[in-house]
Protein backbone atom coordinates (compact mmCIF):
# COMPACT_ATOMS: atom_id res chain seq x y z
CA UNK A 1 0.00 0.00 0.00
CA UNK A 2 1.30 3.25 -1.15
CA UNK A 3 1.89 6.26 1.42
CA UNK A 4 -1.07 8.46 0.19
CA UNK A 5 -3.55 4.95 -0.34
CA UNK A 6 -2.24 4.76 3.54
CA UNK A 7 -3.47 8.22 4.08
CA UNK A 8 -6.53 7.68 2.54
CA UNK A 9 -7.64 4.63 4.23
CA UNK A 10 -6.93 6.51 7.59
CA UNK A 11 -8.70 9.68 6.43
CA UNK A 12 -11.41 7.56 5.91
CA UNK A 13 -11.33 5.25 8.79
CA UNK A 14 -11.33 9.14 11.07
CA UNK A 15 -14.27 10.04 9.07
CA UNK A 16 -16.04 6.70 9.49
CA UNK A 17 -15.60 7.04 13.30
CA UNK A 18 -16.26 10.51 13.51
CA UNK A 19 -19.78 10.16 11.69
CA UNK A 20 -21.41 7.66 14.56
CA UNK A 21 -19.89 10.42 17.09
CA UNK A 22 -21.56 13.13 16.05
CA UNK A 23 -24.61 11.17 15.88
CA UNK A 24 -24.86 10.50 19.60
CA UNK A 25 -22.97 13.50 20.43
CA UNK A 26 -26.32 15.25 18.85
CA UNK A 27 -29.06 13.30 20.15
CA UNK A 28 -27.40 13.61 23.82
CA UNK A 29 -27.45 17.51 23.51
CA UNK A 30 -31.00 17.50 22.17
CA UNK A 31 -31.83 15.07 25.02
CA UNK A 32 -30.94 18.13 26.75
CA UNK A 33 -32.95 20.74 26.06
CA UNK A 34 -36.33 21.17 27.06
CA UNK A 35 -39.24 23.03 25.25
CA UNK A 36 -39.29 25.59 28.30
CA UNK A 37 -35.68 26.16 27.86
CA UNK A 38 -36.34 27.26 24.00
CA UNK A 39 -39.74 29.18 24.85
CA UNK A 40 -42.20 26.62 23.17
CA UNK A 41 -44.72 25.06 25.05
CA UNK A 42 -44.21 21.44 26.76
CA UNK A 43 -46.97 20.11 24.62
CA UNK A 44 -48.79 16.74 25.25
CA UNK A 45 -47.72 12.57 25.31
CA UNK A 46 -44.10 13.98 24.48
CA UNK A 47 -41.95 10.67 24.32
CA UNK A 48 -38.40 12.53 23.82
CA UNK A 49 -36.73 13.84 27.21
CA UNK A 50 -36.22 17.22 25.34
CA UNK A 51 -36.27 18.52 21.76
CA UNK A 52 -37.82 16.90 18.83
CA UNK A 53 -35.78 16.40 15.71
CA UNK A 54 -38.37 18.86 13.81
CA UNK A 55 -38.10 21.22 16.81
CA UNK A 56 -34.37 21.24 17.07
CA UNK A 57 -34.63 21.68 12.54
CA UNK A 58 -37.11 24.83 12.59
CA UNK A 59 -35.12 26.01 15.67
CA UNK A 60 -32.01 26.29 13.74
CA UNK A 61 -33.71 27.17 10.36
CA UNK A 62 -33.29 24.50 8.49
CA UNK A 63 -34.81 21.52 6.57
CA UNK A 64 -35.79 18.61 9.04
CA UNK A 65 -34.60 15.83 6.79
CA UNK A 66 -31.18 17.52 6.54
CA UNK A 67 -31.13 17.69 10.03
CA UNK A 68 -32.17 13.90 10.65
CA UNK A 69 -29.64 13.10 8.09
CA UNK A 70 -27.26 15.15 9.92
CA UNK A 71 -27.89 13.42 13.02
CA UNK A 72 -27.76 10.02 11.78
CA UNK A 73 -24.25 10.72 11.00
CA UNK A 74 -25.20 10.14 6.91
CA UNK A 75 -22.25 11.78 4.80
CA UNK A 76 -23.45 15.24 4.52
CA UNK A 77 -21.64 19.04 4.27
CA UNK A 78 -22.74 21.14 6.77
CA UNK A 79 -21.85 25.31 6.82
CA UNK A 80 -20.65 27.33 9.38
CA UNK A 81 -23.71 28.89 9.49
CA UNK A 82 -25.54 26.42 9.66
CA UNK A 83 -23.74 24.54 12.37
CA UNK A 84 -23.73 28.08 14.16
CA UNK A 85 -27.55 28.06 13.91
CA UNK A 86 -27.85 24.15 15.13
CA UNK A 87 -25.07 24.75 18.31
CA UNK A 88 -27.21 27.64 19.49
CA UNK A 89 -30.60 25.83 19.39
CA UNK A 90 -28.20 23.24 21.39
CA UNK A 91 -27.16 25.61 23.76
CA UNK A 92 -23.80 24.20 23.59
CA UNK A 93 -20.64 25.92 25.43
CA UNK A 94 -17.69 27.04 23.71
CA UNK A 95 -15.79 23.38 24.24
CA UNK A 96 -19.09 22.03 22.80
CA UNK A 97 -19.29 24.14 19.66
CA UNK A 98 -15.69 23.51 18.66
CA UNK A 99 -16.61 19.47 18.99
CA UNK A 100 -19.04 20.07 17.06
CA UNK A 101 -17.22 21.52 14.24
CA UNK A 102 -14.23 19.06 14.26
CA UNK A 103 -16.96 16.13 14.73
CA UNK A 104 -18.70 17.56 11.50
CA UNK A 105 -15.54 17.81 9.55
CA UNK A 106 -15.66 21.79 9.50
CA UNK A 107 -11.84 23.64 9.78
CA UNK A 108 -13.20 26.44 11.11
CA UNK A 109 -16.22 28.26 13.72
CA UNK A 110 -16.05 31.84 12.79
CA UNK A 111 -16.17 34.19 15.83
CA UNK A 112 -14.84 31.47 18.06
CA UNK A 113 -13.83 32.71 21.09
CA UNK A 114 -10.83 30.55 22.27
CA UNK A 115 -8.15 33.35 22.30
CA UNK A 116 -7.62 33.82 26.17
CA UNK A 117 -7.06 37.48 26.86
CA UNK A 118 -6.17 37.00 30.82
CA UNK A 119 -5.44 34.32 33.47
CA UNK A 120 -6.74 34.09 36.93
CA UNK A 121 -5.26 34.38 40.23
CA UNK A 122 -4.01 30.68 40.61
CA UNK A 123 -2.65 30.84 37.09
CA UNK A 124 -0.39 33.54 38.11
CA UNK A 125 0.07 32.35 41.49
CA UNK A 126 1.95 29.49 39.91
CA UNK A 127 4.44 31.31 37.49
CA UNK A 128 4.86 34.01 40.14
CA UNK A 129 6.33 30.62 42.23
CA UNK A 130 8.63 29.83 39.67
CA UNK A 131 10.87 33.19 39.91
CA UNK A 132 13.55 33.48 39.53
CA UNK A 133 12.97 30.83 36.76
CA UNK A 134 10.85 33.16 34.29
CA UNK A 135 7.83 32.16 33.28
CA UNK A 136 4.81 33.19 30.94
CA UNK A 137 1.30 32.07 29.77
CA UNK A 138 0.84 32.08 25.89
CA UNK A 139 -1.95 31.43 23.75
CA UNK A 140 -1.61 30.07 20.46
CA UNK A 141 -0.91 33.29 18.76
CA UNK A 142 1.87 34.30 21.11
CA UNK A 143 -0.09 36.86 22.71
CA UNK A 144 1.27 37.42 26.19
CA UNK A 145 -1.30 36.46 28.53
CA UNK A 146 0.45 36.79 32.33
CA UNK A 147 4.34 37.20 33.24
CA UNK A 148 6.56 36.62 36.09
CA UNK A 149 9.04 39.35 37.03
CA UNK A 150 12.02 36.80 36.02
CA UNK A 151 10.62 36.98 32.73
CA UNK A 152 10.12 40.81 32.02
CA UNK A 153 13.72 40.82 32.87
CA UNK A 154 14.62 38.72 30.84
CA UNK A 155 12.50 40.11 27.96
CA UNK A 156 13.05 43.51 28.99
CA UNK A 157 13.51 45.33 25.36
CA UNK A 158 14.15 48.91 24.84
CA UNK A 159 11.41 50.77 23.31
CA UNK A 160 8.76 47.85 23.44
CA UNK A 161 7.59 48.90 26.53
CA UNK A 162 4.92 51.75 25.57
CA UNK A 163 3.59 50.23 22.69
CA UNK A 164 0.94 48.24 23.95
CA UNK A 165 1.41 45.26 22.02
CA UNK A 166 1.90 42.23 24.24
CA UNK A 167 2.73 39.70 21.65
CA UNK A 168 6.20 37.69 21.45
CA UNK A 169 5.94 37.48 18.01
CA UNK A 170 5.90 41.53 17.39
CA UNK A 171 8.29 41.82 19.75
CA UNK A 172 10.81 39.83 17.97
CA UNK A 173 10.35 40.49 14.58
CA UNK A 174 9.67 44.16 14.86
CA UNK A 175 12.43 45.61 17.18
CA UNK A 176 16.39 45.93 15.62
CA UNK A 177 19.14 42.96 15.62
CA UNK A 178 20.65 44.41 18.39
CA UNK A 179 17.57 44.79 20.53
CA UNK A 180 16.28 41.41 20.39
CA UNK A 181 16.56 39.43 23.30
CA UNK A 182 16.89 36.23 21.14
CA UNK A 183 20.91 35.56 19.38
CA UNK A 184 20.08 32.86 17.42
CA UNK A 185 17.41 34.40 15.25
CA UNK A 186 18.09 32.37 12.03
CA UNK A 187 17.55 29.89 14.39
CA UNK A 188 14.55 30.53 16.75
CA UNK A 189 12.60 32.29 14.55
CA UNK A 190 11.43 29.85 11.69
CA UNK A 191 10.29 27.50 14.41
CA UNK A 192 8.03 30.25 16.08
CA UNK A 193 6.61 30.73 12.79
CA UNK A 194 5.91 27.27 12.63
CA UNK A 195 4.69 26.99 15.58
CA UNK A 196 2.68 29.89 14.62
CA UNK A 197 1.16 27.92 11.54
CA UNK A 198 0.66 24.96 13.07
CA UNK A 199 -2.04 26.58 15.36
CA UNK A 200 -3.26 28.74 12.59
CA UNK A 201 -5.13 25.91 10.61
CA UNK A 202 -7.42 26.06 13.30
CA UNK A 203 -8.04 29.35 13.09
CA UNK A 204 -8.02 30.18 9.44
CA UNK A 205 -10.42 33.22 8.37
CA UNK A 206 -10.95 34.56 11.91
CA UNK A 207 -10.41 38.41 11.46
CA UNK A 208 -8.05 38.85 14.48
CA UNK A 209 -5.85 36.27 13.27
CA UNK A 210 -5.85 37.16 9.50
CA UNK A 211 -5.46 40.67 11.33
CA UNK A 212 -2.60 39.68 12.89
CA UNK A 213 -0.94 37.79 10.35
CA UNK A 214 -1.30 40.57 7.91
CA UNK A 215 -0.07 43.45 10.02
CA UNK A 216 2.95 41.27 10.85
CA UNK A 217 3.83 40.50 7.37
CA UNK A 218 3.31 43.99 6.91
CA UNK A 219 5.62 45.47 9.48
CA UNK A 220 8.03 42.41 9.21
CA UNK A 221 9.60 41.44 5.81
CA UNK A 222 11.01 38.31 7.13
CA UNK A 223 8.15 37.18 9.08
CA UNK A 224 6.40 37.25 5.97
CA UNK A 225 9.31 35.41 3.87
CA UNK A 226 8.64 33.04 6.91
CA UNK A 227 5.08 32.56 6.54
CA UNK A 228 5.29 31.94 2.79
CA UNK A 229 7.24 28.73 3.56
CA UNK A 230 5.13 27.26 4.84
CA UNK A 231 6.46 25.22 7.40
CA UNK A 232 4.30 24.02 10.18
CA UNK A 233 6.00 22.76 13.75
CA UNK A 234 4.33 21.87 17.04
CA UNK A 235 5.57 23.35 20.41
CA UNK A 236 7.98 21.81 22.50
CA UNK A 237 11.04 21.96 24.46
CA UNK A 238 14.35 23.60 23.69
CA UNK A 239 17.52 25.57 24.68
CA UNK A 240 17.59 28.78 23.14
CA UNK A 241 20.59 31.47 23.82
CA UNK A 242 19.48 35.28 24.71
CA UNK A 243 20.87 38.29 25.68
CA UNK A 244 20.03 41.05 28.49
CA UNK A 245 20.84 44.39 27.21
CA UNK A 246 22.28 45.55 30.51
CA UNK A 247 23.58 42.45 31.60
CA UNK A 248 27.28 41.13 29.85
CA UNK A 249 27.45 37.77 28.41
CA UNK A 250 24.50 35.57 26.96
CA UNK A 251 22.28 33.42 28.70
CA UNK A 252 21.06 29.74 28.09
CA UNK A 253 17.77 28.30 28.97
CA UNK A 254 15.50 25.32 28.16
CA UNK A 255 11.96 26.07 27.81
CA UNK A 256 9.47 23.58 28.67
CA UNK A 257 5.73 24.24 27.68
CA UNK A 258 2.93 22.99 29.85
CA UNK A 259 -0.90 23.60 28.68
CA UNK A 260 -3.05 24.83 30.94
CA UNK A 261 -6.47 23.22 31.64
CA UNK A 262 -9.81 25.79 31.58
CA UNK A 263 -7.75 27.74 28.87
CA UNK A 264 -7.96 26.74 25.63
CA UNK A 265 -5.21 26.67 23.47
CA UNK A 266 -2.64 28.43 26.18
CA UNK A 267 0.08 26.90 27.50
CA UNK A 268 2.86 28.04 29.86
CA UNK A 269 6.18 28.59 29.07
CA UNK A 270 9.08 27.66 31.80
CA UNK A 271 12.64 28.16 31.48
CA UNK A 272 15.41 26.86 33.61
CA UNK A 273 19.35 28.20 33.23
CA UNK A 274 20.91 25.23 30.85
CA UNK A 275 24.19 25.59 33.01
CA UNK A 276 25.64 27.07 36.08
CA UNK A 277 27.02 30.58 34.01
CA UNK A 278 23.73 31.36 32.89
CA UNK A 279 21.95 30.44 36.61
CA UNK A 280 24.67 33.03 38.28
CA UNK A 281 23.41 35.66 35.06
CA UNK A 282 19.49 34.89 35.76
CA UNK A 283 20.49 35.15 39.72
CA UNK A 284 22.08 39.02 38.85
CA UNK A 285 18.96 39.63 36.92
CA UNK A 286 17.33 39.57 40.04
CA UNK A 287 19.36 40.90 42.29
CA UNK A 288 19.30 44.07 39.72
CA UNK A 289 15.69 44.24 40.19
CA UNK A 290 14.98 43.61 43.84
CA UNK A 291 18.59 46.28 44.43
Amino acid sequence: MTAVTTHQAAHGTGRHRRRPELAAFLRNRRARVTPADVGMAPGLRRRTPGLRREEVAQLSGVGVTWYTWLEQGRPINASPQVLDAVARTLRLDASEREHLYHLAEVACAPGRQSDAIEVGPEIQGIIDALDPHPAVVYNARYDILATNPAYRDLFAVPGMAGTGIRNVLWTLFTVSEEACPVVHRAQELPIMVATLRGAYGRHTGEPAWESFVEQLSTASPYFAELWRSGDVAPPGPRVKTFRHWAVAGEIRMTSVSLSVNGLPECRIVAYTPADGESGERVAALRRRREG
